[in-house]
């Protein structure tokens, strides 16, 4: 069985400024240009995705949701 190794294309348009600073910042670590732009972007997207599947409570509202799942309500028959 034969592995399709597919690869996408992002396209980026930036300032001088912007894409010296990045290629420094790739030089200084060590990397390619496009090792690390590709490594930069998943980190971000890594944190973007944690931090919206993460529920936050405070202690009195896990509290409440550990109460809960403990003892849950009854449920009455209508």
């Amino acid at each position: 069985m034969a592995i399709t190794k597919i690869e996408e294309r992002i396209p980026a348009r930036m300032t001088r400024e912007v894409y010296e600073r990045i290629v420094e910042a790739a030089g200084t670590v060590g990397s390619t240009l496009n090792q690390f732009i590709v490594q930069s972007a998943l980190e971000k997207a890594d944190n973007i995705i944690e931090r919206e599947r993460t529920i936050r409570l405070t202690a009195k509202d896990a509290k409440i949701i550990f109460e809960l799942i403990e003892n849950p309500p009854k449920l009455s028959r209508l």
